[in-house]
């Protein structure tokens, strides 16, 4: 089963599907992270040498390549915005599961990330306006919604309970 973890920047994807996938005995993997390393490029750089569009084409391929896989995977923030991947990813027999943490929680992790371009070109105003637009398109996109709040065993356990 391959377990594609969505939601805003800072809501805990990585931190929750690192847990997860030990708990399930399968591979873990961070979109951003093989993006960066496939591209050899941090993702500011590719933001400011090919633009967010490129970043969004190479992100639904490198989510569309771990269809299949038995692996849990935090994606990127923006990657389930995109209906097609995620149709790709539910036709392909993968579970979309939307981390819905508060906009509030995902700004004091993130507000002063200097590697998410995003958060560095918009001001506070600006990323709320972002997650409620994506919180609309995750739900849509996504097989099911957990409230991420707690502990990220807690969190961890209550997603457990639910897939099986």
């Amino acid at each position: 089963m391959t377990i594609f973890l969505c939601g805003f920047m800072g809501c805990g994807k990585s931190t929750i599907g690192k847990i997860l996938a030990k708990n399930n005995g399968c591979n873990f993997c961070d979109t951003d992270e093989l993006i960066v390393r496939n591209q050899g490029m941090t993702i500011p750089e590719i933001f400011s040498q090919k633009g967010e569009p490129y970043f969004r084409t190479v992100e639904a391929e490198t989510v569309k390549s771990l269809c299949g896989k038995s692996t849990v995977v935090a994606c990127g923030g923006g990657a389930m915005q995109n209906t097609d991947t995620a149709d790709t990813v539910r036709k392909n027999g993968g579970t979309i599961i939307y981390l819905y943490v508060p906009f509030e929680t995902c700004y004091e992790r993130i507000k002063d990330d200097s590697n998410r371009p995003i958060v560095m070109n918009n001001t506070r105003e600006q990323l709320e306006e972002i997650y409620n637009k994506r919180h609309e398109i995750y739900k849509k996109n996504s097989t099911m919604m957990i409230e991420a709040v707690g502990s990220p065993v807690e969190i961890v356990r209550n997603i457990i309970d639910i897939i099986r």
